[in-house]
């Protein structure tokens, strides 16, 4: 079911393929990472499914580097793929949210893209069967409704099943990545991944930060032991926390045993959580929360600069208005990831094999706090390219179906009066890739 249809192609086409062969985000010296091989026949095709393009928008980033190309290590890479088609859902005159001005018919101009009114005519590039070798799913951002918990709800879930619906007409199934989380709904993040597995094709998914620049460039050494993890981090509900459990996630479950699913989320808000971190119980939470805070680059201090030591009681008085999510696994291990008044990602966890603490910052730099790009998405390109080229899944999209099922966990919390939301069916068991997947660069 993997094999693509026959592809006419030019002798242009030929001799300007790219190479499916390549090393991506492995962690080896750069001097020992060879170039893309060059090889011959038919360059990979893809659609791009947008729901709507403006400045800084996730189908800006991602669009933008897969028709013009990205910086890799040290030079530039040209596109590895070539779009086919897009479908972009929405053209507004402009983004009452955002403020920015609608960019999706530029773009298609300015690529020379093909631009097919509905998900099946750009898979089919207007014919009866699949034409592509890849999809590639950005529904973020957009004018779409709400359900009664406040959660968007974008057409991911509804794009990917009439991807499905196309495979199965087919004959035949391509690779498909899913920016960000599945889906508010959990019984469709399951189907989604069931149907992945069904049809036998490789799905990516997820946030831009588990593939990001680490600084430092460390990754948690595979199956040891650790206690429990800790994400500090900005934004809101059923958004950025998505980032901040993705953050935690991609370190989590490489301990020794591997993921084993959650039991349960309490999602917490302002002295309340503070409160329940305070406790005897949350020793350990304390001292990765400052670890964390430690790591970071853009505290919030009235003055310019923080002139004591950052600890708990610092914390629990500058970033009083947060956002906890205290996260139960199976296996007795905990995850706590809190949104505050912060500007950075920063993740610490404890191995109790050494008592050592794990910690790092993960680069994202945002337009609005001064950065010039968004080079975040260079390696989440670079990952989407790999998946379409190699027919693989270069991280387990069982992360992305258990982080999608802690944001719905949280808001369910939320919603529930900040009380503990039970998750038995949410007993994802899975082990993380052995090579590291983040940006060296």
């Amino acid at each position: 079911m993997g094999q693509p249809l026959p592809s006419r192609v030019s002798r242009r086409d030929l001799l300007a393929a790219g190479a499916a062969g390549l090393m991506a985000g492995v962690a080896a010296p750069r001097s020992l990472v060879a170039a893309d091989a060059v090889t011959a026949g038919p360059r990979k095709k893809i659609a791009v499914l947008g729901t709507v393009i403006f400045e800084h928008s996730h189908t800006q980033h991602i669009l933008d580097r897969l028709c013009s190309g990205y910086s890799w290590q040290g030079r530039w890479q040209e596109p590895r793929l070539d779009v086919a088609a897009v479908h972009i859902a929405q053209f507004p005159e402009g983004d009452a949210k955002e403020k920015k001005p609608d960019l999706g018919r530029q773009r298609i101009a300015r690529y020379g893209l093909r631009d097919f009114p509905s998900v099946r005519e750009a898979l089919t590039l207007g014919t009866d069967k699949l034409a592509v070798d890849g999809v590639v799913i950005i529904a973020e951002h957009g004018d779409y409704p709400k359900n009664d918990k406040g959660q968007t709800r974008y057409p991911r879930y509804e794009w990917f099943k009439e991807c499905v619906k196309v495979f199965e007409d087919s004959g035949r199934s391509v690779p498909v990545f899913n920016d960000k989380h599945l889906s508010t709904e959990w019984g469709e993040c399951v189907e989604m991944v069931a149907d992945a597995r069904r049809l036998g094709f490789p799905f990516l998914a997820g946030s831009s930060l588990p593939i990001t620049v680490r600084q430092p460039a460390i990754d948690m050494p595979l199956d040891v032991p650790l206690l429990e993890s800790v994400c500090m981090c900005y934004g809101g509900v059923d958004s950025y926390d998505f980032h901040g459990l993705e953050t935690a996630q991609c370190m989590s479950e490489r301990r020794r045993g591997g993921e084993v699913g959650i039991r349960s989320v309490h999602a917490l808000r302002g002295e309340k959580l503070w409160e329940v971190l305070a406790g005897a119980d949350r020793d350990v939470t304390r001292r990765l929360i400052v670890a964390a805070l430690n790591r970071s680059h853009n505290l919030p201090v009235e003055g310019g600069w923080v002139t004591g030591p950052v600890t708990f009681e610092w914390a629990r008085k500058a970033l009083a208005d947060s956002t906890g999510y205290l996260i139960d696994h199976r296996d007795g291990f905990r995850t706590t990831m809190i949104m505050a008044p912060l500007r950075d990602f920063t993740y610490a966890g404890l191995r109790t094999d050494s008592g050592e603490i794990v910690s790092c910052l993960m680069q994202l730099p945002m337009p609005q706090y001064g950065a010039t790009t968004a080079d975040f998405f260079h390696p989440l390109t670079r990952h989407i390219e790999t998946c379409v080229l190699e027919n693989r899944e270069p991280y387990p999209v069982e992360r992305t179906l258990l982080t999608s099922g802690m944001v719905i966990g949280g808001v369910e919390s939320l919603a529930a009066g900040e009380t503990p939301y039970a998750t038995p069916q949410m007993g994802i068991a899975y082990r993380a890739p052995r090579e590291s997947t983040f940006w060296h660069d």
